[in-house]
């Protein structure tokens, strides 16, 4: 489901794939491969004067582990009242405008890598995330705005590393917290369901 608004407050852009059945092994792997690159480029932590094609990689990474790709960029600047997709910012291949533009602090853009089979099936996770003011060694990083859980059903937790499962339950932690004083108490217990933690790897 991709999806969108224009709010008082802002753009947004969010993708969530969902399971209405039991994922076999293949689909939990590869959903599990595109959140791992979604949470790294997430977490990143780089240098003023980096290019949207380097952090692009970040998200690919892992899809490349295992010979897979996707052919669309990874991520398009956001505007304010504008288009959904407003360059120049983005995070794809160094070819593209996008590629070769230097990532600022104040830039909206998604991060919202996928993996795709012909007459299959395809998923895509799509956050927003705005890139942070210089911390104290001039580096920048990015705050993630987007708040909806991830289906768990689709993850395949062996597949990650004690960090990516403290990323996501902080951030499950995180949308509970923000969304649900806005919930009656039947929708709360539902959203508690949906932002789940994920127990810690053995």
């Amino acid at each position: 489901m991709d999806s969108g608004g224009q709010y008082h407050d802002g753009t947004t852009d969010i993708t969530r794939t969902l399971t209405l059945d039991a994922p076999s092994e293949n689909t939990k792997k590869h959903y599990t491969l595109i959140l791992k690159g979604m949470i790294s480029l997430s977490k990143i932590r780089f240098p003023k004067g980096t290019y949207g094609g380097q952090l692009d990689t970040l998200a690919r990474q892992f899809l490349w582990e295992n010979g897979l790709n996707y052919l669309h960029g990874t991520g398009h600047g956001v505007g304010y009242f504008l288009n959904v997709h407003e360059p120049p910012q983005g995070f794809a291949t160094i070819q593209s405008e996008r590629g070769r533009t230097i990532i600022e602090p104040g830039m909206l853009t998604s991060n919202e890598p996928g993996y795709y089979i012909p007459d299959t099936y395809g998923m895509r996770i799509e956050n927003l995330i705005v890139c942070n003011e210089p911390d104290q060694d001039g580096f920048l990083s990015f705050e993630t705005l987007t708040l909806y859980p991830f289906d768990v059903h689709l993850i395949e937790q062996r597949m990650l590393t004690p960090t990516e499962i403290k990323w996501i339950n902080e951030y499950h932690d995180m949308v509970y917290e923000r969304v649900s004083p806005l919930l009656n108490d039947e929708h709360k217990d539902w959203f508690r369901e949906k932002c789940c933690n994920l127990a810690w790897n053995d």
